[in-house]
């Protein structure tokens, strides 16, 4: 199936789902939460779309609904965040300005994953994307880290998402396709790859796209779209956790 065709019969399969706007979804915000990760195809991802229409609303915005980010994260010198979430540190952290095409907001934002698995995510809105952090956006990370850390732009992250609202249970769910990173001149894409990822109070197994996927034999996968991004662009950071994940993304996008 072409590029072309696969992303018409995608947006043909999210028309069929109701829509919710996105006042009505701030009663989901979940902005705690237990976040849980799926991959697939983008051809698999036709079938998940066909089985779950009448379980979900999907967020509309002036007719939109497959939506434009884009994403600017930050790390450090000698790239800490990326580092924690490679050698499996607990209680970590993200820093990224992301901007929603289509709304055109932009915020400074801060997540921070617990020893518990929970994710707490702070925001604030920013004018633009700010490649020299202003002071009142490095004033905002230092309280809400309760650290001072020396940022920098790490990278560019684009995607579209569809976001879904489970019409009985309090669950969001984002599907991310259509992948590019890039910094100082050197770009990757992801075509194939879907980032399916489930945002809960708690997981819940009972959940009909946590069925619907167990069906297909796709099980929750840990996975980090910035750790990807920073594999695939930077030659000298050290990766052997990630290799796995390599593979099984290059077998999907191939």
């Amino acid at each position: 199936m072409g590029e072309l065709k696969i992303q018409d019969v995608i947006k043909n399969s999210i028309n069929m789902f109701s829509a919710i706007s996105l006042e009505e979804m701030n009663s989901v915000a979940l902005m705690k939460r237990t976040d849980t990760k799926f991959i697939i195809s983008k051809s698999q991802l036709v079938s998940v779309l066909k089985a779950i229409y009448n379980h979900y609303k999907v967020l509309e915005i002036n007719n939109d609904r497959i939506m434009s980010y884009s994403s600017l994260y930050f790390d450090t010198p000698n790239n800490k965040f990326y580092k924690d979430h490679h050698n499996g540190k607990n209680n970590r952290t993200k820093v990224r300005q992301r901007k929603y095409i289509e709304s055109d907001l932009c915020f400074l934002e801060v997540k921070q994953k617990n020893g518990k698995g929970e994710t707490q995510k702070t925001r604030i809105p920013v004018s633009d994307f700010e490649t020299d952090l202003s002071k009142s956006s490095i004033e905002f990370i230092s309280k809400t880290t309760e650290q001072d850390y020396n940022l920098s732009p790490s990278l560019w992250n684009g995607f579209n998402r569809i976001t879904l609202v489970n019409i009985k249970n309090k669950e969001r769910v984002t599907i991310d396709l259509n992948l590019t990173y890039k910094i100082n001149g050197i770009e990757k894409n992801y075509e194939n790859l879907v980032v399916i990822e489930l945002k809960q109070e708690r997981f819940n197994r009972n959940s009909k796209i946590v069925k619907i996927l167990k069906s297909y034999r796709q099980n929750p996968y840990s996975i980090s779209k910035y750790c990807i991004g920073m594999i695939s662009l930077y030659n000298d950071l050290k990766y052997n956790v990630f290799k796995k994940k390599l593979i099984k993304i290059n077998n999907i996008t191939t």
